[in-house]
């Protein structure tokens, strides 16, 4: 475990707040709409109360306290959680992997277009309880707006205030919620199993109000995935805490809604409808200050998401950015305009929070389904348990998401246009993952043996122009002795790139979070020399920045004499003369596709346009770089028909 993992998962003070300002947005403002989706517009009885919150009790424990707190968290991986995270631990053990790994990104995603909206929106809805009529989309949009503006200036000042303010806001909900609960102690009853198991028997339709009821847990996926911003102990203490207040604001709710005087909710929101009149415009102030913290924390997941699947080949490079020295802090902006776009969109067309709770649910059924499946592979193949035991782990989890993703499909008449944003998702992830293996399954690799006497004449023949002084190819070889057939043609092409010193760097993306060491081998006395970086999924890649540190370190340490040996400085110019080269393939028209490999390849090129050049996500931004393209011939056309035209002679 490395240093950082080992800090944050130190308890303290300050480290219960960070974790209670980072990871409880999500599932800590569900109270806002949880229990108000499950009563609805129902005539109001104790089975269906009663049922509800039960349900939502029972839900909390074995899909958040069971699942995710017990359970998940101990599938860290050096510190880190989530779904990439995960993934790289289990990858050698399936080869179809990918799949379940791809639909949990792509829905965990998804869900970052709705959450901000469905929370700040319940939030302000509840102004129209002090100012009745008072259109809140326009409120929600600037909110959500300026949120979104403001994450290119990064949010390291600002972070500090949210774990005060969600310890506030946990207060808060069980403060009102004991203060009904007291009025009406009956309601502690709800917590017995049997009011669950009556409101999904016995009620009318009552197993498809498990829609609703899974909105008390959708964020429980940020548990695992901040894993590494608080750890695991942290996590797990403020879970107690966090929990209790959640059960006593639900209880409080249903003490409430038991005490109303009217056949139905009538359109009001129980959570605020608890609230003494004198809180009411306080309340909604730090409802509103809880949800934009939600929100945020579902930005910044959304943008390491995003830089891990480009880490791992599952997304097409994009520009990442830093906006503050604080490791860890990204911004990523293409992202960024996607969800800020799909926001607006979505409270434009749902105009309120109600009539998103039909949308929302579906994306994050989804989510946890893919963990349940490699977390069963971590289980067994990473932590040895009993193949029975994780079996029946396994169907217990399986039986109640699968009940969930059930009522969730049945709304998907209430969603159908969201399902465009996810499936561009998944094509884009899917496309960029298996053509990359298609790609890399044509590249031909060498022997750099048969090649040393001829680079070593190449590289003392004077009627040669020199190329560079210092000439870096990267390479995907993992052989110590083996470079890509491409770069050798590269090298002896006609016109022949001579140089002092020929470097092959080659990136390998480490199963761990935060590795970045390097290996150094000469394959030819300081003339041909191969550098191994090995840098974790979690670490940006800065190629340029990682190599001309490790020749610092070896002419300071006078290894392979390159301490004695020129470095192409002049006194004009004192850097050294560096070169990279960058092979870039390109779709050969040779091709002759069937149809699923031309439209897997066709895109895949057409991404790779639009993303981040090779120089530029391999951080090489300031040496000089010279690019090449290569033809990728992947199915050459195997027969065809030329004639010659006779052409008679006048």
């Amino acid at each position: 475990m490395n240093s950082d993992s080992k800090h944050s998962n130190r308890v303290s003070i300050a480290s219960l707040l960070v974790a209670l300002g980072i990871i409880y947005g999500d599932i800590g403002t569900s109270p806002l709409y949880a229990l108000r989706a499950v009563i609805g517009d129902r005539a109001i009885s104790e089975t269906l109360v009663y049922g509800g919150v039960s349900c939502i009790f029972w839900t909390l424990v074995f899909q958040t306290t069971v699942k995710y707190i017990w359970l998940t968290l101990q599938a860290d991986n050096q510190g880190e959680g989530g779904v990439f995270s995960l993934y790289a631990l289990v990858r050698r053990y399936g080869k179809r992997l990918a799949i379940p790994t791809i639909l949990g990104a792509t829905t965990l995603l998804a869900d970052g277009i709705i959450t901000p909206p469905i929370s700040v929106a319940s939030a302000v809805e509840g102004l129209d309880m002090i100012v009745p009529g008072l259109p809140t989309v326009p409120i929600v949009i600037v909110i959500l707006s300026g949120l979104f503006f403001f994450q290119r200036f990064g949010t390291q000042s600002i972070g500090k205030t949210f774990g005060p303010i969600m310890t506030i806001w946990f207060g808060t909900l069980f403060a009102v919620g004991i203060s009904q609960i007291s009025k009406h102690q009956e309601v502690i009853k709800a917590l017995n199993p049997y009011y669950a198991y009556d409101l999904l028997a016995n009620y009318p339709h009552g197993f498809w109000l498990l829609g609703a009821v899974f909105l008390c847990t959708t964020g429980a996926e940020a548990l695992y995935s901040d894993l590494g911003h608080c750890g695991i102990k942290n996590i797990r203490i403020t879970w107690v805490f966090v929990k209790i207040s959640l059960v006593t604001c639900y209880l409080g709710q249903a003490a409430w809604i038991m005490n109303v005087k009217a056949p139905t909710l009538d359109g009001i929101n129980p959570f605020f409808g608890m609230m003494p009149e004198w809180f009411l415009l306080p309340g909604i102030l730090i409802a509103t200050a809880a949800t934009i913290i939600a929100s945020q924390a579902l930005i910044s997941g959304s943008y390491t998401l995003i830089s891990e699947a480009m880490n791992l080949n599952f997304w097409p490079r994009v520009g990442v950015r830093q906006p503050t020295d604080l490791k860890g802090q990204i911004y990523i902006p293409s992202v960024n305009t996607i969800l800020w776009i799909g926001c607006v969109l979505m409270i434009l067309y749902f105009r309120t929070s109600s009539h998103m709770e039909a949308a929302y649910g579906f994306s994050i059924t989804v989510a946890m389904i893919m963990t349940t499946i490699l977390l069963g592979y971590y289980l067994v193949y990473k932590r040895k348990w009993n193949k029975f035991a994780v079996a029946g782990i396994l169907l217990l989890f399986s039986v109640i998401e699968l009940s969930f993703f059930i009522t969730n499909v049945a709304k998907i008449k209430e969603r159908w246009m969201f399902l465009f944003f996810e499936l561009f998702i998944f094509l884009t992830m899917y496309v960029w993952y298996y053509a990359r293996k298609i790609n890399n399954r044509f590249t031909r690799f060498t022997d750099i043996g048969k090649y040393v006497q001829q680079l070593k004449e190449l590289s003392e023949d004077d009627s040669i122009p020199k190329f560079s002084t210092h000439l870096i190819y990267l390479s995907k070889a993992n052989n110590r002795n083996e470079i890509e057939d491409k770069i050798i043609k590269s090298i002896f092409s006609k016109k022949p790139k001579r140089a002092d010193v020929y470097w092959f760097v080659h990136v390998h993306r480490t199963e761990q979070p935060y590795t970045l060491n390097y290996e150094v081998s000469e394959l030819l006395d300081d003339k041909l020399i191969k550098i191994t970086l090995n840098v974790g999924f979690r670490v940006s890649l800065r190629t340029e920045l990682y190599f001309k540190k490790i020749v610092q370190d070896l002419v300071a340490n006078k290894e392979l004499n390159l301490h004695v040996r020129p470095d192409g400085s002049t006194k004009y110019n004192c850097e050294p003369d560096f070169k990279f080269v960058v092979l870039e393939k390109f779709l050969s028209v040779e091709n002759e596709f069937a149809l699923k490999d031309g439209i897997l390849l066709n895109s895949y090129f057409f991404l790779k346009r639009l993303g981040q050049s090779d120089e530029k996500a391999f951080g090489l931004d300031k040496s000089d770089v010279v690019t090449e393209q290569i033809p990728l011939v992947y199915q050459p056309l195997q027969s065809f028909e030329l004639k010659r035209n006779t052409v008679k002679q006048s």
